[in-house]
């Protein structure tokens, strides 16, 4: 069956990209030999986030080089370089490329992971089959390590371009779920139609419209343009995942929650990318220490997230925009908990509190994604000014009141659910 999905897979590769295959599997093959090599000695990490992270900034660098740089005589193949340029998309395959290595890299030494005591259960699963919870952190058996394997892994068609990073699959959805599922991304296409001939969001973020615009107006735009992503990505993904259920392949749900029902960072990030969530969790944030680091390791996961997307000082600086609210939300999180523990009487007072932190939180993911995708980092100061002046001021106390009213009603559906289940 692999070697079925192979050539489907590297026949969609070669009209996407052409002779830049080329470039995919030699960067693929030495990433492989690599494995092969240092998997069973200390130095495996070094010498492998080197390779992979170098690859990652010479692609960009280099916009997927070209043919003329090997010599001239191949300079021909540049004019069948394919619809699609290579390394836009090669960064999930080096995602996936690390992933494999460090599957390998476990199976073969004292794995960090228990592969047999994670076997459990979550509200996330209905079907009482093994969840990707569990999933996320079981090992990988041995006989899974081979190179035709690793290449179905990697360009697997259905989910190459944009589509979950894959994790071990299961199948646990019938024919009429499929159908349904792929139903609601048609309505939820629709949607986009709709709002992108009706607001004009993006377009007053594009043509830089909203340095002239009211406080209030530039709230509304900030706001729908992070509506206007989610939507956008959700399409995208669900889109590739929809194609790999009807291929009989089951992979994490990249949005399993709307935007509008995440009221602190942690849940956001856990919703907006769920499989790169996962991914990044299981080959970062725990080999770097987990939550015994926790305030350490953000700042590493987020800045690679940044780079992982391209080389831009923007993107830079919402990853750390987003690290720096991470803190107090991380430290208020564990005063909360404190705080109900040692008293009886404080569960209104606890949840009013996640109800103004929700409030907060909301606005500088707003502020966050602002400049990291429509101000950029020059804007900041301005957006600081606009909000804090006798215009602003109210817009900005109009503003968190409305989150906090949101967040609070983000409770009540969360305890509807948690009743009924």
């Amino acid at each position: 069956m692999s070697i079925i999905w192979i050539l489907i897979s590297f026949t969609y590769l070669s009209y996407l990209h052409g002779a830049c295959i080329i470039f995919i599997l030699s960067i693929a093959s030495v990433n492989f030999l690599l494995v092969k090599i240092f998997a069973r000695t200390k130095y495996f990490s070094f010498v492998f986030w080197i390779f992979n992270i170098f690859f990652l900034l010479c692609n960009r660098v280099y916009e997927g080089y070209s043919f003329s740089m090997i010599g001239q005589r191949w300079a021909y193949l540049d004019n069948f370089r394919g619809t699609f340029r290579w390394h836009i998309c090669f960064n999930f395959v080096v995602l996936r490329m690390i992933s494999f290595g460090y599957d390998y890299h476990w199976a073969h030494r004292d794995s960090r992971f228990d592969h047999k005591k994670h076997i459990q259960r979550c509200d996330i699963c209905k079907s009482g089959k093994t969840c990707y919870q569990s999933l996320q952190e079981r090992g990988v058996q041995n006989d899974k390590f081979s190179f035709m394997t690793y290449l179905s892994y990697l360009v697997y068609a259905p989910l190459y371009l944009a589509g979950p990073i894959l994790d071990v699959p299961q199948n646990n959805l019938s024919a009429r779920d499929i159908a349904w599922y792929g139903l609601r991304w048609v309505f939820s296409l629709l949607l986009m139609e709709l709002m992108t001939h009706l607001f004009y969001y993006n377009a007053f973020a594009i043509s830089g419209m909203w340095k002239e615009l009211h406080p209030m107006d530039v709230f509304i735009i900030g706001y729908g343009v992070l509506i206007f992503m989610w939507l956008k990505f959700f399409l995208i993904w669900r889109y590739f995942r929809f194609w790999s259920l009807i291929c009989g392949i089951e992979v994490p749900e990249n949005m399993p929650r709307c935007i509008n029902n995440c009221y602190n960072l942690e849940t956001f990030w856990k919703n907006w990318h769920a499989s790169y969530n996962k991914w990044l969790v299981r080959y970062l944030y725990i080999p770097l220490g987990g939550t015994r680091r926790k305030l350490l390791n953000v700042w590493v996961v987020f800045t690679f997230v940044a780079i992982w997307h391209d080389l831009e000082w923007k993107l830079l600086s919402w990853a750390w925009l987003t690290c720096l609210f991470f803190i107090p939300e991380m430290i208020l999180k564990s005063a909360l908990n404190a705080f109900q523990v040692e008293s009886t009487h404080g569960e209104f007072v606890v949840r009013e509190l996640s109800a103004v932190a929700g409030a907060i939180t909301i606005t500088c993911l707003m502020v966050a994604n602002l400049v990291g995708f429509v101000i950029g980092p020059s804007g900041i100061s301005w957006l600081i000014s606009q909000f804090l002046n006798r215009e602003g001021l109210p817009v900005l106390a109009g503003m968190l009141l409305t989150f906090y009213v949101g967040t609070k009603l983000m409770f009540h559906i969360r305890d509807a659910k948690q009743s009924s289940s």
